[in-house]
């Protein structure tokens, strides 16, 4: 096998399966990247292991060779935390998708890495249980690439993060050893939690095979707003008060008015509103079970109207209506790749700050190119913010690339400012490494590298990525 050593090739011979791996030219293009698209794919082979046992005997051969490997789910990440551009073996989790009985009465399910987020949700459904990690890409979005960038999505303001559903892992070493961690328990209080040390660590300290998810009730019947307001402010406001409602929130989510044109232009959709606005949120709370709670969410909502804190607004009368609705906040980021090239952000800053945020960040924009269209989207319940930024079309890819990359620290800084993070649920990856200084110290990047040396001292498994 071209670019690979002979033991190494020797030894996927012996012990593996005949279409363990394969170096088809599509198949490397396709496994050897994720949804950056910034960086060329360059793998030597991509290799599809069935079990835990067949990814132990993977990292062995690769420790015993020197062959780095890059870790591989359903590749939506935007961090090119997937990507593998310098001649590594990847090794993809779509044949490991099998899913164990949902266990009702500990509200746990176990499952492969490769299992899809949503055909976890789907088989949870079946108990009246649901993992509540969800997102745009829970269509092919992989658990263990879920777990593995502690990701969040759009009901973290009402369940938090990944890493709050993870009661146990199954996870490989790079040389080889197979760690059990917590198993299905609740509590374990014996030392320092080895399983969290995974959760959010990019695949760079260990390989994710199997996990015990914790499961949550199906949410009841939900409403489903879709509401116009006035900018940042508007929707920081709309918030505050939501927070003050004795509603449950399942989900609240922002968009700009250039995010919602793109939308319905690449889908050919209808706005819901005769007018466009400046800013727009969708709220999700579970409807109300008595007459007297749906009366005071009614009065709830003429009081915004009276108080001009919602300008205009519409509520989903059919589960179809729900989904139409959610398809405009859930399909900005694909609209915007069928318009062009996309220069991405994915940041997190304190609640309180984001309107302060938001009005010192246009200018930084302005200042560096008054014809760079800044695309604002996000998660304001836990903070996250995407800056979307879309390349000009008669501009050099190249010089596009570099200008951003000159915003980036002007928004960095920011960042720095107000104490948020450069990156929110995507993790560091290749695309931020360079940035890491502005959201963690110079001693916790030191603790960081020196917890990497010891569990992969080769530096085999996923280099290059955060570091």
């Amino acid at each position: 096998m071209k670019e690979l050593c002979a033991s190494f090739v020797q030894g996927i011979r012996e012990q593996f399966p005949s279409d363990f791996l394969t170096q088809d030219p599509d198949i490397l293009k396709t496994f050897g990247q994720d949804w950056t698209r910034v960086y060329s794919p360059a793998p030597a082979a991509v290799a599809f292991p069935r079990t835990t046992e067949e990814v132990s005997r993977l990292l062995k051969l690769s420790s015993e060779c020197g062959v780095s490997v890059v870790p591989s789910g359903g590749r939506t990440g935007l961090a090119g935390g997937a990507v593998a551009a310098k001649g590594e073996i990847v090794l993809s989790f779509a044949r490991m998708t099998r899913m164990g009985p949902v266990d009702p009465l500990s509200q746990t399910v176990r499952v492969q890495a490769g299992a899809v987020t949503e055909a976890v949700h789907q088989h949870c459904a079946q108990q009246g249980l649901t993992w509540p990690v969800d997102f745009a890409s829970k269509g092919s979005s992989h658990v263990g690439g879920n777990i593995a960038t502690n990701a969040g999505g759009v009901k973290v303001i009402h369940y938090g993060l990944t890493r709050n559903w993870v009661l146990g892992l199954q996870v490989v070493l790079m040389n080889g050893d197979v760690l059990e961690l917590n198993g299905a328990l609740e509590k374990n209080n014996t030392g320092i939690d080895l399983r969290q040390l995974f959760i959010g660590s990019e695949g760079i300290l260990g390989v994710i095979t199997e996990a015990t998810l914790k499961l949550a009730r199906l949410p009841k019947d939900l409403e489903v707003y879709f509401f116009a307001v006035d900018e940042m402010s508007g929707v920081v406001r709309l918030f505050l008060e939501a927070r003050k409602s004795s509603f449950n929130i399942m989900a609240f989510e922002c968009l700009t008015k250039n995010c919602l044109e793109s939308v319905v232009k690449s889908r050919s959709l209808k706005s819901p509103f005769a007018q466009p606005y400046p800013a727009y949120v969708l709220l999700e709370v579970e409807r109300p079970e008595t007459s007297d709670s749906a009366a005071t969410l009614d009065a709830w909502l003429e009081k915004l109207f009276e108080e001009n804190l919602i300008l205009d607004g519409t509520l989903a009368q059919s589960p179809k209506e729900a989904k139409d609705l959610w398809s405009l906040r859930e399909g900005i980021t694909e609209s915007l790749v069928q318009r062009g090239f996309v220069h991405k952000n994915d940041i997190a800053l304190p609640i309180a700050a984001l309107e302060k945020f938001v009005a010192e960040m246009y200018p930084i924009f302005e200042k560096r190119n008054p014809h760079l269209e800044v695309f604002l989207f996000g998660h304001i319940g836990d903070g996250n913010l995407h800056v979307n930024t879309l390349k000009p079309e008669k501009m050099e890819r190249g010089s596009f690339i570099a200008l951003c990359h000159e915003t980036d620290e002007d928004l960095f800084r920011l960042v720095k400012k107000y104490q948020g993070s450069i990156s929110a649920e995507h993790g560091i990856g290749l695309l931020k490494k360079a940035a890491l200084s502005y959201t963690r110290t110079e001693k916790e990047i030191e603790i960081m590298q020196k917890i990497k040396q010891v569990l992969d001292p080769q530096g085999l498994l996923n280099p290059g990525k955060i570091f």
